[in-house]
């Protein structure tokens, strides 16, 4: 049995914790080494695969970091920006195979509301997207939630879906939520909560409403040794863990 090593970059943060827990359980995979911010990151290049799980304000330079070491990047980092995730493209133009992932989330049953709610959205001529999360989320609205607006505005848009009826005139700033390609978001921040979204559709006479709730990071590490197992076979950049599904 061929096995793959595993650095973890944030490892001492809560979900780098419960990746190398993960790791620890999994008979073909091997963790280390455990990176966190002020460590060497040429240390990477002794790994396969990296999992990135750092603050989002050096998510970059870790990534980049793993590319110009010839390792694989499975990132759960949010936050990422268009310029920034065009940056890693250009990184990896010269990189010979290597293969990243960023994964807005990891839940399997998150990715498949996102799926969900991408295929439901053209049938119903009003959707908008809430998020919940502890109050101690830095990022507001989540990577999940713009992500999910984003696939639901492209199936929107390939149907040829009119944009959600709005009468709104007048309003306090960001009573609306904000809008992601035209999909409005909402973001909550509660004591208690962990990380929770749901996509509320309408139509005339009937609403649908697809929720997905995570009560413990658990549920993520599945979705994350896919991604592991996985992103060397997928040579430059995929951004959302729904294209390592089965469609």
């Amino acid at each position: 049995m061929t096995v793959t090593k595993v650095a973890v970059i944030g490892a001492a943060g809560r979900m780098g914790r419960e990746v190398v827990h993960a790791l620890q359980q999994a008979e073909d995979l091997e963790a280390g080494p455990l990176l966190d911010l002020g460590d060497d990151l040429r240390a990477v290049g002794g790994a396969d695969v990296a999992v990135v799980f750092s603050p989002p304000h050096v998510a970059l330079e870790h990534v980049l970091a793993c590319v110009d070491n010839g390792v694989h990047a499975v990132v759960g980092t949010t936050g990422w920006t268009a310029q920034n995730l065009d940056a890693v493209r250009s990184r990896l133009r010269g990189a010979g195979g290597v293969g990243v992932l960023v994964a807005p989330n990891f839940s399997l049953g998150a990715v498949l509301l996102m799926r969900f709610a991408a295929q439901a959205a053209e049938h119903f001529e009003s959707v908008e997207v809430i998020e919940l999360h502890h109050p101690d989320k830095v990022d507001a609205p989540s990577g999940t939630s713009q992500h999910t607006a984003q696939l639901v505005a492209r199936a929107r848009e390939k149907a040829g879906t009119g944009p959600c009826p709005d009468a709104t005139t007048t309003e306090l700033p960001g009573a609306r939520g904000t809008r992601v390609d035209g999909v409005r978001v909402h973001s909550v921040r509660l004591r208690g909560l962990v990380a929770h979204q749901e996509v509320l559709l309408g139509a005339p006479g009937e609403t649908l409403t697809l929720r997905h709730d995570s009560f413990d990071r658990a549920c993520f590490m599945p979705g994350v040794l896919l991604g592991i197992r996985t992103v060397g076979q997928r040579p430059g950049l995929t951004v959302g863990l729904e294209h390592y599904l089965p469609s």
